[in-house]
């Protein structure tokens, strides 16, 4: 699934010389083809393309592919050949789903989207369909339009096991709503348990930019916040330094995991069901993976522990993985009639009590389990890079997941990373 992962700045330069042209294909009778990276989905997935195929005799053809980047590289190397299936995903950022456009490798759907008074795109959460589409005036000049299809939702929240801070003698009820709250309660449940306060896949440096994001958004507020990435701020201003020094705060509670920043998130999360932590960072996804790794698990999920009272707390979500339809595919029209059937209500609930993912439409609530039930009131917050006004360079990003990760480790300053974050993103600023 997605994990909003930024895909290997080597892949994103290959999207760039894409050629727009496509040979002719010859129609598959009857078969639609879609390409995927979704093992948790495979059952569910096949089991809803034998449904669609009892209920219209055509028939849908699921492909399999991981790890994520074996995918990505895959559907780059089809793009490159012109032998892209009939429907698709992309992982990666917004400039990723962008150059695809611009090589006219996908399909607008916003004709389909607003039909008979948008009767499609009105099932969606707005902040899920906004993850696919475009605005006027965005800086990737893509035409406006809606270039994908959602077919769940992705909340980042923080995740508490209440177990372990019931046994540690913290109200199970009650998740921290502070920052300094947070930081107590894991203390208190090493000090008095000996289990560690928290444990996150920061091997992965996304996870690091992710929280780092929504702590700078709820202290220093959006507009602040756009303005660095627009280039109007200084990573070293202040309030950036201030965001740096949580993860150094963090580090100095003696709280974390050992060797957190070389784990993936895989292992945290098989630790974190192991109830060798009390809480951890994930996205919603893991509702799925905990079941697998620990059915009777007893935790939950709360929003982002906050460090200001200026300003909203926002937290990463929205489209978790999303459908493309290739726009030279002879089953176009036939791929858009089965994208829409599978986000109708009937097969999102059956994608919810299967899959435990949230769904991408509005009205199945009914169907959630309560431990997604308690997501809901997150859709209000959400946020993501996908519908920023401007987005962050991938150098820049790359240094600061590594600055983080250094901070953590205790081998450099926040002071010392906002002035390298700094000096890559006004090298990047001066470049044509």
């Amino acid at each position: 699934m997605v994990k909003f992962k930024s895909l290997p700045k080597c892949l994103a330069f290959l999207l760039i010389i894409l050629i727009s042209a496509c040979a002719p294909q010859k129609p598959k009778a009857n078969k639609i083809v879609i390409w995927h990276w979704m093992n948790d989905r495979k059952d569910a997935f096949n089991d809803l393309a034998k449904q669609y195929k009892d209920k219209t005799g055509i028939e849908v053809e699921f492909k399999l592919f991981s790890p994520p980047d074996i995918y990505s590289q895959k559907v780059i190397a089809a793009a490159r050949a012109e032998n892209l299936p009939d429907i698709f995903g992309i992982l990666g950022e917004k400039r990723t789903l962008a150059s695809f456009i611009k090589a006219g490798h996908i399909l607008d759907l916003s004709p389909y989207m607003k039909k008979d008074n948008s009767l499609w795109g009105k099932r969606f959460y707005p902040e899920t369909i906004a993850v696919v589409s475009f605005t006027p005036d965005n800086i990737f000049k893509i035409p406006e339009g809606i270039y994908g299809v959602p077919i769940d939702t992705t909340i980042m929240q923080f995740v508490y096991n209440k177990a372990v801070l019931r046994a540690a003698g913290i109200d199970p009820d009650n998740p921290p709503k502070t920052f300094d709250e947070f930081i107590q309660e894991a203390r208190k449940v090493k000090v008095k348990k000996g289990v560690n306060g928290f444990v996150c896949g920061w091997g992965e440096g996304w996870l690091l930019d992710c929280l780092a994001s929504e702590w700078a958004i709820n202290l220093m507020g959006e507009e602040k916040f756009f303005k660095t990435l627009k280039g109007e701020v200084h990573y070293t201003d202040k309030d950036w330094i201030e965001v740096f020094s949580l993860f150094a705060e963090i580090r100095d509670a003696g709280i974390l995991a050992p060797n957190i920043t070389t784990m993936i998130n895989k292992e945290s999360e098989d630790a974190f069901s192991k109830n060798d932590a009390a809480f951890s960072f994930n996205g919603t996804w893991a509702v799925n993976v905990y079941k697998q790794l620990g059915a009777n698990m007893d935790y939950g999920f709360f929003p982002l522990p906050k460090v200001s009272d200026k300003f909203p707390v926002k937290v990463w979500g929205g489209a978790g993985s999303s459908f493309m339809v290739n726009a030279h595919s002879p089953n176009k029209e036939e791929a858009v009639k089965f994208l829409e059937w599978l986000t109708r209500k009937e097969q999102q609930e059956f994608l919810v009590k299967q899959t435990n993912n949230l769904p991408s439409i509005k009205g199945c609530e009914n169907a959630f389990p309560p431990i997604l039930k308690t997501l809901t009131g997150s859709f209000k917050m959400l946020t993501h890079p996908n519908t920023w006004p401007y987005n962050e360079d991938s150098r820049v990003i790359e240094v600061m997941d590594q600055g983080l990760q250094q901070i953590v480790m205790g081998i450099k300053t926040p002071e010392e990373v906002a002035k390298e974050i700094d000096e890559v993103k006004q090298r990047v600023l001066s470049q044509p």
